[in-house]
């Protein structure tokens, strides 16, 4: 079976979850697959492998779960991009919308130097406000974001459209 219809199988619809009206995509099916797992994070991993990536950033808490993986295959650092007042050295902040408000992200402020080439990893991509965020905070930092990239996205909330021509990759789209 080709990986992206077997990560297609594994994730499940939760209908009304966190709310009602939304479809939410679990992943859980596709951790407990450790060979499925596997074939993700490679992948993921892969695709960049060329990009001298000298950094993956995970974002919380979904992105880590791929991202550490992610950072090891690269044989590279991870950076957690967590949200505000979780980390606790200095950091850096990005403030990003959600539908009715917004939150801030944040990212230890010598994480990332300007000969950094970083990879951001996460679960989904959906309207891209997430990521960026991370984005800016990486650009705050003078790094360079060399890709993202995702295990699934949601192509009618157009979130790769916010990234502004950054390599964005996707194994699932739905």
């Amino acid at each position: 079976m080709e990986l992206k219809d077997a990560v297609s199988k594994a994730i499940r619809d939760i209908p009304d979850f966190p709310q009602k009206g939304v479809i939410f995509k679990d992943i859980t099916p596709l951790l407990s697959d450790i060979n499925l797992y596997n074939e993700v994070t490679d992948n993921l991993a892969t695709k960049f492998k060329n990009k001298n990536i000298t950094k993956v950033a995970g974002l919380e808490a979904r992105g880590f779960l791929f991202g550490i993986s992610v950072a090891q295959k690269l044989n590279v650092p991870f950076i957690p991009i967590r949200k505000k007042g979780k980390l606790p050295y200095k950091t850096v902040s990005a403030d990003y919308a959600l539908e009715y408000s917004t939150a801030t992200i944040e990212m230890h402020e010598d994480a990332i130097s300007e000969t950094d080439n970083v990879l951001i990893v996460d679960d989904l991509l959906a309207t891209g406000g997430t990521v960026s965020a991370a984005i800016e905070l990486i650009k705050k930092l003078k790094g360079t974001v060399a890709g993202c990239a995702f295990v699934t996205e949601l192509l009618f909330l157009h979130g790769a459209d916010k990234l502004n021509g950054i390599d964005c990759y996707s194994i699932v789209k739905f």
